[in-house]
Order: C-alpha cells, then sequence, then structure tokens
C-alpha cells in the first residue's frame, strides 16, 4: 500500500530534504509551503489538513511537522512588539503543529489505522537559546512535550509520535543566525566541527515515517554534533 504523508514547511531546508529522502520509496508525499497560507492564522492549519486530504484521496497516514520561523525578539522591543513576536512564533511552531496532530489522530481514529507523527523540534527545547530567542527554545520544548503527550496517550490505538532535535542545520534560518553570531567561533561549540546538513535530519525523518519500530513511540532523537548531549 502506498503511503500517503503530509510534509509542513516542505519548499526548503529540511523539509525540501525530507521531500527528496522520501522519493524513491513508495510514498505519496503532499508538502507544504508558505504558500499554502500563513500558519499564524488558526483557520490555516485546518484548510492545509482538509486540501492535503483531498488531493491524497481520503486518507493520510503520516505527519510531519516542519514548519517553524526562527525570528529574533528582543527584549527590549515595546511591549506589544515582543508580545506580537511571542505569540507569532508561538503560533507557527508550537499552536498549527498540535492543530495538525489532533485532525491526524481524529483522522486515524476515525479510520482505525494506524498512523504517525514526526514533530520537527530543536536542540533549543533542552539547552534553551539566545536572550532574543527564547520563545524558539519555548515553542520548541513544547513541541517535544506534546509528542511525549500523543505517544504516552495513543499508544494503544498505533499512533506513534516522534519528536527529531536538530542543533544548528545548514538551513537559510541557520545561515543567518550563525553570521549574528560570530560564525567560526559558535562552530567552536559544535565538536563534530560542522552543522548539520538537512539531508541528515531527512534520513532521520524518514527512519521515523517508514522504519521505527512501534515500541520507539515517543523517542526524541538529536541530531546536532554532539554540541549537547542528555
Amino acid at each position: 500500500m502506498t503511503l500517503h504523508i503530509l510534509v509542513t514547511g516542505g519548499s526548503r531546508g529540511i523539509g525540501a530534504a525530507v521531500v527528496d529522502e522520501l522519493s524513491d520509496d513508495n510514498v505519496l508525499v503532499h508538502a507544504t509551503s508558505s504558500a499554502h497560507g500563513d500558519l499564524s492564522d488558526p483557520t490555516v492549519p485546518s484548510e492545509i489538513w482538509h486540501n492535503a486530504l483531498q488531493e491524497m484521496g481520503g486518507r493520510i497516514d503520516v505527519l510531519v511537522n516542519n514548519a517553524g520561523v526562527f525570528e529574533a525578539n528582543p527584549i527590549d522591543l515595546s511591549d506589544i512588539e515582543w508580545l506580537d513576536g511571542w505569540e507569532r512564533t508561538m503560533a507557527i511552531n508550537l499552536t498549527a503543529s498540535a492543530q495538525l496532530c489532533r485532525l491526524a489522530i481524529l483522522h486515524w481514529q476515525a479510520l482505525g489505522q494506524e498512523g504517525r507523527i514526526i514533530n520537527v523540534a530543536s536542540r533549543a527545547a533542552y539547552r534553551g537559546d539566545s536572550p532574543a530567542h527564547w520563545h524558539y527554545a519555548a515553542s520548541k520544548a513544547g513541541m517535544v512535550a506534546m509528542t511525549k503527550s500523543i505517544a504516552r496517550g495513543f499508544a494503544a490505538q498505533q499512533i506513534y509520535a516522534f519528536a527529531i532535535c536538530p542543533g544548528f542545520t545548514m538551513t537559510g534560518m541557520a545561515e543567518d543566525y550563525l553570521a549574528s553570531r560570530g560564525g567560526d567561533k559558535l562552530l567552536a561549540d559544535i565538536p563534530l566541527g560542522r552543522v548539520a546538513m538537512p539531508d541528515e535530519v531527512a534520513t532521520l525523518v524518514r527512519f521515523c515515517a517508514l522504519e521505527a519500530p512501534p515500541s520507539m513511540t515517543g523517542a526524541v532523537l538529536d541530531i546536532n554534533g554532539a554540541s549537547y548531549v542528555r
């Protein structure tokens, strides 16, 4: 049976690498991007889900929540600007992912079928991030906690959930951040000596989507060049 996989944020970076990684498998991938709507709008996740469902013949087997933003939010902004930045990041990185997870679970329950969720979180969920990015770290920590809760709550229904926590990955977001934080100096904090490549993260996503045994549900997988070990 052809697996139907929905990948958010699939136009560049990790998401594009995931689509490429899955291209040789017996899968049908529906990848979304910002062109499909702004995920900070609470109506968009449902629209994305139902459009993907329609395009894939009424069945989605795997959800990959990869879409996210990494935007600076310095504490010396005005109160309203800082709060707007906080809420935008939470809406896109956590709330939209939660909405899609909920719709996926309800879909699999209705069909009585197995389903898998892969949430692309971040090393920041455990290590934290800069003073201008603690909203990002908080959103990714929430994503990890959500993944664990889904795994514990729905494993008996053959609904499995995994979180992947990359460190710096060579995407557009990471390139900007590396430049802003000193580049080589920041790389010195990574024992491997380089950031992860999108295809490396995509390998883990593919494993969780297609190969990981059910007993792995709830696993949080690190891929950060040993820059944070736990």
